[in-house]
């Protein structure tokens, strides 16, 4: 079985990102026992001016979309959406405008204890996020999902404390956006192929199995 490797290039803020990487996870199952996936969560900010303390979030978005009638009309889209496969939108809990460079940080240690582990925070960031309204620029918050998630939360209190990996999490933010990524999620296959968007399940499950058969036909083709 032929193994594919995914970099999601994403923001904890982005609400098609939350949506894509419950797509992706459909697509995955689809095509369990004929493609091995391994996913890597890779960092983006939307809103990288944000404060780590945040302002109002309905306000900025209101302000960056251009009238109420335009956010609410994108945010029952995804509600809609979100309904379809078990995802939650709390819009109207949602009261800080977020600054997501520490929990960029927090994913990044936790990829480097595992791809399980880093889904797990992941998944734990956009929940806390989208649907529990929380801020996911505060520390406790933070330090809170790396212990439920099986991080040490003392390590991870110390490490949000200094300056640890900042550079670097910026630095492949900015490799990202050199690379032309100007809108996220954006899904890199075997450092090869890209899809952009909150793509349907079926589109990705495809693209994994045509992957996976131009990597087995190049197999063949080195005998």
């Amino acid at each position: 079985m032929e193994r594919v490797t995914i970099d999601v290039v994403s923001d904890i803020v982005c609400p098609w990102c939350y949506l894509g990487k419950a797509r992706l996870e459909l697509a995955i199952a689809e095509v369990q026992g004929e493609v091995g996936v391994d996913v890597n969560w890779r960092p983006y900010q939307l809103d990288p001016d944000a404060s780590s303390t945040g302002t109002d979030y309905r306000a900025h978005l209101i302000n960056k979309l251009g009238g109420a009638e335009r956010l609410d009309e994108m945010q029952d889209t995804l509600r809609q959406h979100g309904r379809e496969i078990g995802v939650t939108f709390r819009f109207d809990d949602i009261k800080v405008r977020a600054n997501t460079l520490d929990a960029h940080r927090l994913l990044h240690w936790a990829g480097i204890e595992g791809r399980e582990i880093q889904d797990r925070v992941a998944t734990a960031l956009f929940k806390a996020h989208f649907e529990d309204g929380v801020n996911v620029a505060d520390h406790e918050v933070l330090i809170g999902i790396a212990g439920r998630c099986g991080l040490d939360s003392a390590v991870i209190a110390n490490l949000l404390a200094s300056d640890a990996d900042k550079a670097k999490v910026l630095d492949e933010i900015e490799a990202a956006r050199q690379m032309g990524v100007n809108g996220v999620p954006f899904l890199i296959f075997d450092g090869q192929y890209a899809v952009s968007g909150a793509q349907p399940p079926e589109v990705l499950a495809e693209a994994l199995r045509d992957i996976a058969r131009m990597k087995a036909e190049a197999r063949k083709g080195m005998i």
